[in-house]
């Protein structure tokens, strides 16, 4: 354990040094990056059919090479699959994280090459603990375990020798043997593929541990630490695990949780943000208290920018990173060392900084409210969400909001479902609230309110505990990446979550 704890503190120290210096110089690390990438995809199936051996400058690569949906590569996607190599990367990929993005649509399969398991992923939990480290030097997350909350893998039914999965799966299957001697469960309990029973055996293994640090999605690792609580008869996470100081994020807000987390583990807790997504990792909180992240610009992605009006037009301008501007909601689009070229996430984000550049995540491109021209976004929902929470004393576990269309008579409205840890003693109030809240955040809400003519005040429904848990469930969308859309611009989700109260 010294010499592991030896060769970290040496690793930390020149990985931050790198960092300070591709802060320093962004556009040319990412222009290297750039490079690296044409030339490695070149005499790929794709470089070939785009020319990649004469693509010497970004205007080249942005005029030759489309934009990218996944239906776009589905088919190279399922090439790859069967076995078939050297089509979109020039190495061989053999796993696939399976996405779906959030609770609906088919399921998507992104490949996932050494090149970006070692360069990207990887090099991502490195920087993480670097830059947790430098800014707690006092930190004893080495003298206890790590519990990693992991989903599942399984051969691929369409292949040989390929392997899909989740990828936090992935990634703990293939992490070096000597990680298994500081982190909790065993492999084989994370890795389980049953949800209910997987957490039965993780909270049983895990409540017996020195857990310092945690790694997971905000809901999935807050019914872990329930149950912990209920099968060892303690009256919060503290009573369990003294020396827990750490909490690593990512997959979802932490905002609608953060109450409830506050609760369960009193006194001194560090929380920490990352971005890892399927397609890499892309960010990570670097400076402790801050709702930001710092954009990581040398883990084998290229990136680019387009604006989320222009998304949703289909307009295709993006721009290069030393192009963007604070506080645009940009959609980011990703050329990444697995063969993912010039392809659109879904993801969306706003700059906070640009020098450095650190962003902030704002929603999904799939996921708004625009059923009445009111442009209504995840980041204004979750901040009018946030302020109505504050004001009344409520806390939220899970929520999903959708529009309730014209009826004869009436204007339409939103629908808001809501599980409360903490329900609000005067609910409209709360309402009030969070109806304010959106037209102060967002010029088009406030106009579509106006005197009710377009939009009536949000209707408020407080769901039963356990109702998302339950729908969920139903869909077999327990754990893992699997997330409760929060914005729909139809009413699918509505009612087939209403269905399950009625």
């Amino acid at each position: 354990m010294a010499l592991i704890n030896s060769l970290i503190s040496w690793f930390m120290k020149k990985r931050m040094h790198q960092l300070e210096l591709f802060m320093k110089y962004p556009h040319d690390v990412q222009e290297d990056w750039f490079r690296r990438l044409i030339q490695a995809g070149r005499d790929t199936e794709w470089g070939r059919k785009y020319g990649y051996g004469n693509i010497g400058s970004y205007p080249d690569f942005a005029a030759r090479v489309p934009i990218n949906d996944y239906e776009d590569l589905r088919p190279y996607i399922e090439r790859l699959r069967r076995g078939e190599q050297n089509i979109l990367w020039n190495s061989d990929i053999k796993w696939f994280a399976k996405s779906s993005g959030t609770t609906g649509g088919k399921s998507k399969f992104i490949p996932v090459s050494q090149e970006a398991l070692e360069e990207c992923h990887y090099k991502g939990g490195k920087d993480l603990l670097s830059i947790y480290c430098t800014n707690n030097p006092d930190t004893r997350i080495f003298a206890g375990k790590v519990l990693g909350m992991g989903g599942t893998h399984f051969p691929d039914n369409i292949g040989t020798g390929t392997i899909v999965g989740d990828v936090s799966a992935i990634l703990m299957k293939n992490l070096p043997f000597w990680i298994e001697l500081i982190r909790t469960p065993d492999l084989s309990v994370a890795l389980m593929s049953e949800w209910e029973h997987k957490i039965e055996k993780i909270a049983a293994e895990t409540s017996r541990e020195d857990v310092t640090n945690i790694t997971g999605v905000p809901s999935w690792t807050l019914v872990l630490l329930k149950r912990i609580l209920e099968i060892t008869g303690k009256q919060n996470i503290r009573q369990v695990w003294p020396n827990l100081e750490l909490f690593v994020h990512g997959g979802v807000s932490f905002s609608p949780y953060r109450a409830e987390y506050e609760r369960l583990i009193p006194g001194p807790m560090n929380y920490l943000e990352t971005y890892n997504a399927s397609e890499g990792f892309f960010g990570i909180q670097d400076r402790n208290g801050a709702d930001d992240m710092l954009l990581m610009l040398d883990y084998g992605i290229f990136y680019e920018f387009q604006t989320v009006d222009e998304s949703l037009k289909g307009e295709a301008r993006p721009v290069q990173l030393r192009d963007v501007e604070p506080g645009v909601n940009y959609a980011m689009i990703v050329s990444t060392n697995a063969g993912l070229w010039r392809y659109r996430i879904g993801d969306t984000i706003t700059f906070t900084s640009t020098d450095p550049y650190r962003i902030r995540i704002t929603g999904r491109t799939t996921s708004f409210i625009n059923a009445f021209g009111e442009e209504l976004i995840v980041d204004n929902a979750q901040k009018a969400l946030d302020c109505a929470c504050a004001k009344t004393g409520a806390a939220i576990s899970e929520y999903t909001a959708g529009p309730v269309y014209f009826g004869d008579s009436d204007s339409g409205a939103h629908e808001w479902l809501i599980e409360f840890s903490n329900p609000p003693d005067d609910l409209p109030y709360f309402t009030e609230i969070l109806d304010n809240a959106l037209k102060s955040l967002n010029s088009d809400y406030e106009a579509k309110r106006y005197q009710n003519m377009v939009l009536g005040k949000p209707i408020v429904k407080v769901l039963p505990a356990g109702t998302f848990y339950e729908w969920l469930k139903r869909k077999n969308k327990l754990g893992g990446q699997h997330k409760v859309p929060r914005l729909s611009n139809d009413r699918k989700y509505l009612e087939e979550i209403l269905e399950i109260t009625t």
